[in-house]
């Protein structure tokens, strides 16, 4: 299978841009002082760990979108 050069750079941006927000989140996640991730005694709360499986699936689909676009564009650089 041979994808186009803008599909290639859309997957490849959209893998890295999955891991700029998802890293964003988690960053936030872990210094929340609301009380939603964590409770008083400072234990994690279900809303953390329910977002954090969020987040390592997000990186996960992410990075494998990722490669399948860094794969597209390195295939049209050699074909070009």
């Amino acid at each position: 299978m041979k994808l186009s050069r803008p599909l290639s750079w859309f997957l490849l941006a959209f893998g890295v841009w999955s891991w700029v927000i998802w890293v964003t989140f988690i960053k936030n996640l872990w210094k929340d002082g609301s009380g939603l991730a964590f409770d008083d005694a400072g234990d994690p709360t279900a809303y953390f760990w329910v977002h954090l499986t969020l987040a390592v699936v997000s990186f996960a689909l992410g990075t494998a979108i990722g490669v399948i676009g860094l794969r597209g564009v390195r295939a049209l650089r050699r074909t070009a």
